[in-house]
């Protein structure tokens, strides 16, 4: 069989008009604002007609610790909600929108694979309708206002060294992580030490995604602290007086976007915050009218269940007052297999001493969603041809002594027919009892939250707050914030805050090395190990490959 490329196979698709999508899924056409044929913005005021319907059934897709072998969470989730249609359920998903950043870095695109895609593949991979750039400019205008304020008289008496905010732009770009600013002379600015993010990781993007509607959008951004004043107390960006222009460049943004799979099933794509650095999750407008719409609603969080699925549950969930149904953790064969040491070159032979070395990754995170977090779980094993038989029982055998089911996801093959046998035992599990629950609660102080998660989330056997972050967590005590919930920055490579700790890393202290709040989304950020908030291209970035024909034909996503 010739094979195709992802972008070849969305390529080839006979997509629907948006306008049918929208029929299908139940959206009325005076709440359709459509960007083109292929996709449109649906108006979050139309959450308000639809407040008496109930709520379909929310199902998590997460997934083990992430290998360059890769797992297939998206592709996965896609797949499931074809899977779902084609047994008869009234199914959407709701998935984040990829950055610019990893599709042109190491990742490539970001919305499924194979023949369980979200399309049109190449909008939703590069500028989409224009969400990322808006949340840039607004955190790049209350960036302008803050040093504006500085360099026009001071009067709130802001301390250049202790601001904060930083500037973001939606790309990877190492150089501009730590630069000065303000160089020039007197008229140019004053000068101070400052620095980049990825629009990914910017509080704009955590605020969209929490944000219910306008007002809750301009106080959610007017508390946002920009930094402190020379007597210690932070300033807002409500002194500045900016979420009002904020707001204004966020209203469009703000509208979950509704697009199709590969078989036309209804998706809303909406926001895209990353899980290593922020909450990792859809937003909760796009969630919301998914499940007023749908009966089954499959969403996913980003990189692996200590990380995405862990915020889901704490942060969003908590926030928005939602009760998953169930939860999909997605592995590999061969990932598992790198787990267990393999190198990447050997991960299609069979090696059942490897797989077993590796499955306690799996198994941990599987523990970590049903007793942690009192969810009924199914293990998906996105399916290779190179698995074998003997490797597909064993990861069976093992699940099933924790009580847990495994599906065999050929979404990627087969699309959702490949998925029909996941969404089989998704629907079985959305009836079980649920005894849904958080890793830690809001009432006991930052440090001890931070403990919660790294003892019974990553299974860490100590965890250290250092003196700088001791410091912060005084601080953040005496200024009220210290029953926010927390946004653990770490690597996504691991259970631990060390990338190279595979498997399910034991005896180990995670390190806490800085605190920062986020008044507007609504947490603390806490940073461990070396996490970054800007990432860099790899030696061979994806840009290298993707082009574009005089016909305006796009090549090299993937």
């Amino acid at each position: 069989m010739e094979y195709k490329t992802d972008i070849e196979i969305a390529q080839a698709c006979q997509m629907k008009k948006i306008t049918e999508i929208a029929q299908i899924a139940g959206v009325p056409e005076e709440y359709l604002e459509q960007y083109g044929n292929y996709k449109a913005k649906v108006d979050y005021r139309m959450l308000k007609d639809l407040a008496d319907r109930p709520d379909g059934k929310l199902i998590l897709v997460t997934a083990i610790t992430p290998t360059p072998a890769g797992e297939g969470k998206t592709t996965t989730s896609v797949g499931l909600a074809d899977g779902l249609r084609k047994i008869g359920k009234n199914s959407i998903a709701a998935l984040r929108e990829p950055s610019l950043g990893p599709v042109f870095g190491i990742k490539g695109g970001a919305a499924g694979g194979g023949y369980a895609q979200v399309v049109p593949m190449e909008d939703i991979n590069l500028h989409f309708t224009g969400d990322f750039h808006a949340i840039g400019a607004a955190n790049n205008l209350l960036a302008a206002m803050l040093d504006n304020h500085i360099q026009q008289g001071n009067s709130l008496g802001i301390d250049p060294k202790q601001v904060t905010w930083k500037r973001a732009v939606d790309m990877n770009d190492r150089q501009l992580r730590h630069i000065v600013s303000g160089l020039g002379g007197r008229v140019q600015g004053v000068p101070r030490e400052d620095g980049f993010e990825i629009t990914v990781a910017s509080e704009i993007m955590a605020v969209l995604c929490l944000a219910s509607d306008i007002p809750d959008l301009k106080a959610r951004l007017g508390r946002i602290i920009v930094g402190y004043k020379y007597d210690g107390s932070p300033v807002t960006a409500h002194e500045l007086k900016a979420e009002g222009a904020m707001a204004a460049l966020l209203k469009d943004a703000l509208k979950p976007n509704l697009v199709q799979t590969l078989e036309g099933t209804p998706v809303f794509v909406h926001g895209g915050p990353f899980a290593n650095i922020a909450h990792g999750c859809n937003s909760v407008t796009a969630t919301r009218m998914a499940l007023k719409l749908g009966d089954y609603v499959v969403t996913e969080a980003g990189f692996a269940a200590d990380l995405g699925s862990e915020k889901f549950f704490d942060i969003k969930c908590r926030m928005a007052g939602l009760t998953p149904a169930a939860c999909v953790v997605v592995a590999t064969v061969r990932a598992l297999k790198y787990h267990g040491g393999v190198p990447k070159t050997e991960l299609n032979t069979e090696n059942l001493e490897a797989l077993e070395k590796g499955l306690p990754n799996l198994l941990q995170h599987v523990g970590n969603v049903k007793n942690v977090f009192g969810l009924p779980c199914v293990v998906a094993i996105n399916a290779f041809p190179t698995d074998t038989k003997a490797e597909l029982d064993l990861v069976e055998a093992k699940c099933k002594e924790l009580g847990v089911n495994v599906a065999l996801s050929e979404v990627w093959a087969r699309g959702g027919e490949g998925g029909m046998a996941l969404a089989e035992e998704v629907v079985r599990l959305c009836e079980e009892e649920n005894h849904f629950g958080f890793s830690y609660t809001l009432d006991c102080s930052i440090e001890q939250k931070i403990h919660d998660i790294a003892h019974n989330v990553y299974h860490a056997k100590h965890c250290l707050l250092l003196p700088n972050a001791k410091k912060k967590a005084k601080m953040l005590t005496d200024l009220g914030f210290d029953r926010l919930p927390i946004c653990m920055a770490k690597t996504q490579y691991s259970f631990s805050d060390d990338p190279t700790l595979l498997g399910a890393p034991q005896d180990f202290t995670l390190n806490v090395t800085d605190l920062k709040v986020c008044t507007g989304a609504g947490f603390i950020v806490a940073y461990t190990g070396d996490i970054m908030t800007m990432p860099g291209l790899p030696k061979v970035p994806a840009a290298e490959k993707i082009d574009v024909d005089e016909n305006g034909v796009i090549s090299g996503l993937f």
